[in-house]
């Protein structure tokens, strides 16, 4: 099942892949998180990083088999359209494709705005446009220009973001009040669930970091192993974060909604702390878009090379750099385009639904690639351990969370696939005219 990624040279790293997880999935959320989670359920907001991050790492084990067994370039999108044919495959990049320009179109303006508060100025429309187009166009340099280059701005950005969050937790430690740690209730199933809903978005972005897995060396061990490094290392950061915030602020950390961390970062290290943590957090945000622009035309490039987006420029690999730098332009270009004229805005409710379900699909797709797997190839990929228990877990808690959409959600995200479904009939038709 495992394919070279055409065209594309094999030269990302363990630490390389397992940085750009990380830096994707630790963006904005975590500099609001502890207030959020702390209002729902106080003192136990302990419990939801558990429950979730159990939940994750089910997610994240059927991404790690999958895989370990398919290599072809495009990550996410290439994992459902290699097991369920060009149907699949082409719902997945258009719903993939769309949930990731719209929010990275809001990780810009968000970015804008931390930069404003400093240089108010930023609020005027054409900065702001201007901004938007050095902010992408200077990306889409960076990663036209090599994989190499690309990852290792990835990973200083990475440590970057990781270093201020840190210390955080080392120096904020002593100042821990153990009583505010204290458990007074155990949360109740509802509560827990409805908190373990906002987490599991605050975890997503590993879909978008494993967008290079063309890209990578020696895949089938490669891209289980940095799953994990990187589940584990921003699950224990998130702990630790909400431990010293809860144990520093206490009672009065859900009054601190917009900034938490700046505000815990005010008690400890004093007023330079919150300028620190506000540079931070757009380190932080800057990092997550960085990712999404290295990982994201990935799924464009492979999607176009399966004739699944039936757009051949897409193919073009860089004679020089070896990089797929017409997808990449195009994507950064959408981005500006959103970011300046917030078309994002109408697609936001499609973003949560349309990831939940690509989810959905690589969980079924561990079954399905299980039930046509042959005797001599099970020894050479990632297996999950307990048969089918993990996959059918993973698809029943992402239906569960499905069923949190609203009505209007579900009509919006049920119209939409349908529209993009009747796109597709007309590119078969086009196509058998065509031949």
């Amino acid at each position: 099942m495992a394919q070279k990624g055409e065209g594309l040279k094999r030269s990302i790293s363990l630490w390389g892949l397992s940085a750009n997880i990380i830096n994707t999935v630790i963006g904005a959320g975590i500099f609001a998180l502890p207030a959020i989670v702390a209002e729902g359920l106080g003192s136990g907001s302990i419990f939801a990083y558990l429950f979730c991050g159990a939940l994750v790492i089910l997610v994240m084990l059927c991404f790690a088999e999958v895989g370990s067994k398919i290599s072809h370039p495009g990550g996410i999108y290439a994992y459902i359209e290699q097991t369920f044919g060009k149907y699949a495959g082409f719902l997945a990049a258009i719903l993939f494709l769309i949930a990731s320009v719209s929010s990275d179109a809001a990780v810009a303006n968000a970015l804008a705005d931390i930069i404003s508060t400093f240089w108010p100025f930023f609020q005027e429309t054409w900065i702001k446009t201007l901004f938007f187009m050095l902010l992408f166009s200077g990306l889409a340099v960076i990663n036209v220009k090599g994989t190499k280059e690309g990852v290792r701005f990835v990973m200083l950005i990475t440590f970057m973001k990781i270093i201020p969050l840190l210390a955080i937790v080392l120096i904020g430690f002593k100042d821990i009040d153990i009583t505010n740690l204290y458990w007074k209730t155990v949360p109740s199933i509802k509560d827990l669930g409805e908190m373990s809903l906002i987490l599991f978005f605050a975890f997503q972005g590993a879909e978008s970091g494993l967008s290079i897995n063309g890209e990578v060396k020696n895949p089938q061990k490669t891209i289980p192993k940095a799953i994990f490094i990187s589940v584990a290392v921003i699950l224990i950061l998130y702990i630790l974060i909400q431990t010293v915030a809860q144990g520093v602020l206490g009672n009065t950390l859900i009054s601190f909604q917009e900034n938490p961390l700046g505000e815990l970062a005010n008690q400890i290290f004093g007023p330079i702390g919150l300028t620190l943590i506000t540079i931070g957090a757009g380190v932080s945000i800057f990092g997550t878009l960085s990712s999404e622009i290295f990982g994201i035309p990935r799924v464009i490039f492979s999607a176009a090379k399966d004739e699944v987006i039936p757009i051949k420029i897409l193919t073009s690999v860089h004679k020089k750099y070896i990089t797929p730098h017409i997808a990449i332009i195009v994507y950064a270009t959408l981005g500006f385009l959103f970011a300046t004229f917030g078309g994002f805005k109408q697609l936001a409710i499609l973003s949560s639904a349309a990831l939940l379900i690509i989810y959905l699909g690589v969980a079924l797709a561990v079954i399905k690639l299980r039930i046509n797997e042959k005797k001599e190839d099970k020894s050479k990929t990632f297996r999950i351990p307990g048969g089918y228990i993990v996959p059918i877990l993973s698809a029943l808690i992402i239906l569960y969370f499905l069923s949190n959409l609203t009505k209007n959600e579900m009509i919006t995200t049920a119209i939409f696939i349908g529209i993009i479904s009747i796109i597709y009939l007309g590119i078969l038709k086009f196509k058998k005219k065509d031949d």
